[in-house]
């Protein structure tokens, strides 16, 4: 059995979990979010507590079992608090600020470039070396960063480019002089 399609899931207050067919519904004070659960999982709310149960124990359905539970605990939180990815930028003359609601970065190319995030993410600046990125959906937030990450990932000579907060990058000794 699935250790964590077995755990329940409790939903807090303030928090309402639709269902209707397949899909589910999560409101929250920060926001909705919504999702279609698989044909071969099925879902219980009872009360305030979701239970998520699979037919039987082919592989297909067990990583869908857990998949599914881990992705609803997700949506929950989400709307009860929001979730954070944290960018760095590190290299001389590297930055980046906010022209209303896109990000303008100055990343050592022979150009500005612009990121325009989708409606359901927010993004700040505090600092010129700094990009906060928040919003409800977990999946979203990575994949914003990791797209925001990938315009200049960091080099290991220099560590020089866009990195994660928590991120260590593995530095390289470079070349040394010959005789």
């Amino acid at each position: 059995m699935s250790r964590i399609g077995k755990k329940q899931i409790e939903i807090p207050n303030g928090v309402t979990v639709s269902k209707n067919g397949n899909s589910l519904k999560v409101k929250g004070p920060k926001g909705e979010l919504a999702f279609d659960v698989h044909p071969n999982i099925f879902v219980d709310i009872e009360g305030n507590i979701i239970k998520v149960k699979r037919p039987d124990d082919q592989k297909e359905n067990r990583s869908l079992h857990g998949l599914t539970r881990s992705i609803l605990q997700n949506m929950i939180t989400g709307v009860t608090e929001e979730y954070t990815k944290i960018l760095n930028i590190v290299g001389v003359g590297y930055k980046a600020e906010l022209k209303g609601t896109n990000l303008l970065l100055n990343i050592g190319y022979s150009h500005p470039i612009y990121f325009v995030p989708p409606q359901d993410i927010k993004l700040q600046v505090p600092t010129p070396t700094q990009i906060i990125i928040n919003g409800i959906d977990k999946q979203l937030v990575g994949q914003i960063a990791a797209k925001i990450r990938s315009i200049r990932k960091p080099e290991p000579y220099k560590g020089k480019g866009i990195k994660y907060s928590d991120e260590m990058i593995v530095r390289k000794a470079g070349k040394t002089a010959g005789k």
